[in-house]
């Protein structure tokens, strides 16, 4: 009785040690907690392009933006900013 209740728990060790490797080959831990740390250095070395890209967009649609408001500033008849233009209707 003692040896059947020693193998049964030998074989249940066995068997989860084979499900555990198995487990691992499949599931690879290790590499992808290596790919997920490599990917975190790319990210952050590649940090301070990625800002000036930001900054650069940014600060090409401000001046999308101002070229557009001078634009509707110098056609508005009841503007102060249109500057020399006249406003011919007179």
């Amino acid at each position: 009785m003692l040896r059947d209740t020693l193998e049964m728990n030998i074989k249940r060790l066995i068997d989860f040690l084979e499900y555990s490797k198995n487990f691992i080959i499949r599931k690879n831990p290790l590499k992808a907690m290596a790919n997920s740390i490599v990917d975190s250095l790319k990210e952050f070395l590649t940090m301070k392009k990625k800002l000036k890209m930001a900054q650069y967009r940014l600060n090409y649609h401000r001046h999308q933006f101002q070229k557009m408001e001078q634009l509707i500033a110098e056609n508005n008849q009841h503007s102060f900013l249109k500057g020399s233009n006249l406003n011919e209707t007179r």
